[in-house]
């Protein structure tokens, strides 16, 4: 899977975002080390704290069909038309830094062509809490 197959595939998860509040669409698309892929979008609700990112849709998803070991994540998100790059908020990057070290994607698509950077997890969350 290629990282611009898996932004591809975070865009199109980013499409069935329910976000009547914020207005603010994010998709992921989490692979598996053993290659499987697991989309998300967020989700909000009108009590706002207990609406769910993309980034823990895909994971939750991933690990109910009984994964849990993870390579790399894309996320793509922002506002209608926005040309930006979307981060991992920090409760998703602690709820994926439990699950170890994965590789980070972020994109968003420019004139056709995607612009991306890449992370490690820790380097987006240092000094990561764990038990």
């Amino acid at each position: 899977m290629t990282d611009i197959e898996l932004l591809e595939m975070a865009a199109n998860a980013r499409e069935n975002a329910h976000v009547p509040y914020s207005k603010f669409r994010v998709g992921a698309a989490i692979v598996t080390k053993n290659g499987n892929v697991y989309t998300g979008c967020n989700i909000e609700c009108s009590s706002y704290g207990i609406s769910i990112c993309a980034e823990r849709v895909a994971l939750v998803k991933a690990v109910s069909a009984g994964e849990k070991e993870f390579d790399k994540i894309a996320v793509v998100g922002g506002l209608e038309n926005s040309l930006t790059y979307t981060s991992p908020c920090g409760a998703c990057r602690q709820f994926l830094s439990d699950f170890g070290e994965m590789k980070v994607i972020l994109g968003y698509k420019e004139n056709e062509e995607w612009k991306k950077k890449e992370f490690e997890l820790k380097d987006l969350l240092p000094e990561i809490f764990l038990l």
